[in-house]
């Protein structure tokens, strides 16, 4: 029935918890259940009391194959099952392969001393199991000592890998954060320098617009100019006041060339302000850089520290080890001469023996006090590291409120400028208004003139052909100013032209600069994963010295058994002599003398 009920079993995906106690499995039921270890990928829970598992070796050894095999159960019940040194074995085999399992039941079996060393030796490649239970298994108590001792480094274990992958993750997103940050403030960036790019555009069609009005407005002098030839051949007056009207006209139009001129001036100088700014930003960022890079040094420099400290501690461990393989070497030494001088030396050995007990018992007690002390500075330096942590994440978040400041503040300035602009704009609209007003009244001033002129018409016929040749110098005069308004036209082209290809560069740049500060992110990817990967060397190298402290405490209670037992060889030893010589001294002549007295 349990064949069946485990065959149904392999292919659920549902059951989490299975309790089999006091079923009587045989070896056809360990065997089912080996198959179902191999297959099954729910069961988080087993629980095989009171069935006498380890009575069926094979059924055994096979049930243990599919523990190996399993990485899914985490809690194994395994109560008086009768399993012996030989099982124990199989189950110390099963967990080196396993990775899941951290909770194993074995009390109220038949283990005893050679399965309590099997399964403490697979614990040295099991970092899994938080719990092993050995009581009523004839197990000696140093080695429960040293189960409970790798029990408790393995949860150690497990919370360090814990807090490493919670600070990693948080770091991850520290990383991420800042990075989504700087490209915001990239983006910025190219937003601000489109709109600049679009306001002197507007800026440009705004001169197009004025150049062309001024265009019209001498379109319309001129008109006025030929009506004012055929007048001129007319009076002399009349020429003299368009003379004064052109030569104002002139100063009108250098007036705007100046206007002009300064305008493009001011733009020039908005320009290389925009430029300083940008560059001031990219110094800050680059500084900020730097900051971060000499803080990844401070780190990499404790890590080094860190590391001289653990050599240093080896060395120590070393140390130890040499006097313990002394102190053993000397020990034999003098076992063979206290068995050479026992029937001299007998008190002599004894004090001696005390005093090595006393000497050896202080000894343990110096290790413990600096194994403590060593745990302690550890525990420092990791308060220390935290600390600095906190340190860094208190600078990162200042660095994030600095540069929302500067943002906000360049906002502000950008806005100011953009009123000034408009002030400007609409004084020089303002100013213009004005003078064509002036115009107008000149013109309607002219109209009159000439009305008034028309009367003197008979008189200034005679000066028409010296009129006409001044007239001739006048359209020369006209055409040379067009000409140089044209060159002037021209030379504004040019500049814009230079003012774009400067633009582009600074965008050329600013995508180099990009591109840099995208190879110093990946550097500081790399300089993380340098850190993280020395941490856990750090760790993996903390924790093989913390097996072989382990291996060396129980090398230090072997011996002491091993003195233990030579002491009880030594009082066994003078047992037989004390008799051997007692039935010496009754069996020769003296002792039967005294007998018969």
């Amino acid at each position: 029935g349990v064949k069946l009920l485990l065959h149904g079993l392999c292919s659920n995906t549902t059951v989490k918890s299975l309790d089999l106690k006091g079923n009587n499995l045989q070896a056809v039921g360990a065997e089912a259940l080996g198959k179902l270890l191999r297959q099954n990928k729910s069961i988080r829970s087993l629980i095989l009391e009171w069935n006498n598992l380890g009575v069926w070796e094979e059924g055994f050894s096979f049930f243990c194959q599919g523990l190996g095999a399993n990485n899914f159960l985490q809690r194994l019940d395994l109560r008086n099952n009768q399993i012996n040194h030989q099982g124990a074995g199989e189950l110390a085999m099963a967990l080196k392969q396993n990775a899941s399992l951290q909770e194993l039941d074995l009390r109220w079996n038949n283990i005893g001393l050679l399965g309590g060393r099997a399964l403490l030796n697979c614990l040295h490649s099991n970092k899994t199991l938080k719990r092993l239970e050995l009581a009523g298994n004839n197990v000696p108590s140093d080695i429960l000592k040293a189960v409970e001792q790798a029990m408790d480094h393995n949860q150690d274990r497990q919370t360090i890998l814990s807090e490493t992958q919670n600070r990693a993750s948080l770091l991850i997103k520290e990383v991420s954060s800042l990075k989504d940050e700087k490209t915001k403030q990239f983006l910025d960036l190219m937003d601000t320098i489109d709109k600049q790019r679009e306001e002197i555009a507007r800026s440009g069609r705004m001169s197009a617009a004025r150049v062309s009005q001024l265009q019209e407005a001498l379109d319309e002098q001129q008109s006025i100019m030929n009506s004012l030839k055929a007048k001129l051949q007319m009076t002399e007056a009349a020429l003299a006041l368009s003379e004064q009207k052109v030569h104002n006209l002139g100063e009108l139009l250098n007036a705007t060339k100046q206007e002009q001129n300064s305008m493009a001036e001011r733009h020039f100088a908005e320009l290389q302000q925009q430029k300083q700014e940008g560059a001031d930003r990219e110094g800050k960022l680059l500084r900020d850089l730097s900051a971060a890079s000499e803080k990844n040094l401070l780190l990499r420099n404790q890590v080094d520290e860190l590391e001289q400290k653990c050599k240093i501690q080896q060395d120590q461990l070393f140390q130890v080890k040499q006097d313990l393989t002394n102190t053993t070497a000397e020990l034999k030494l003098r076992a063979v001469q206290a068995e050479e001088r026992l029937e001299m030396e007998k008190r002599r050995f004894k004090q001696s023996l005390e005093d090595m007990e006393s000497l050896r018992v202080k000894e343990v007690h110096r290790m413990t006090q600096h194994l403590e002390a060593s745990e302690r500075s550890m525990q420092d330096r990791i308060q220390r590291l935290e600390t600095i942590r906190i340190a860094l994440e208190e600078e990162l978040s200042q660095l994030k409120a600095a540069a929302l400041t500067e943002r906000g503040q360049a906002e502000e300035e950008l806005i100011k400028v953009r009123n000034q602009a408009r002030l400007e704009e609409q004084q020089r609209l303002e100013h213009l208004e004005e003078k064509l007003r002036l115009m107008t009244e000149a013109w309607d001033e002219a109209q009159n003139c000439c009305l008034k002129q028309k009367q003197m018409v008979a008189e200034a016929q005679a000066k028409a052909n010296q009129l006409s040749l001044h007239a001739d110098g006048l359209r020369r005069r006209l055409e040379e100013l067009q000409q140089d308004l044209n060159t002037k036209e021209e030379e504004k082209v040019t500049e814009v032209n230079k003012v774009k290809v400067e633009l582009q560069e600074q965008i050329g740049r600013l995508q180099a600069e990009r591109t840099a500060q995208d190879g110093l992110r990946e550097k500081i990817a790399a300089l993380e994963r340098q850190l993280k990967a020395l941490s856990s060397n750090h760790r993996e190298a903390l924790l093989d010295k913390e097996g072989e402290i382990s291996m060396l405490l129980e090398k230090l209670r072997m011996k002491e058994a091993d003195i233990s037992r030579m002491r009880e060889e030594e009082a066994q030893r003078a047992s037989f002599l004390q008799n051997a010589i007692m039935a010496y001294v009754q069996g020769s002549p003296l002792g039967a003398h005294s007998c018969r007295k």
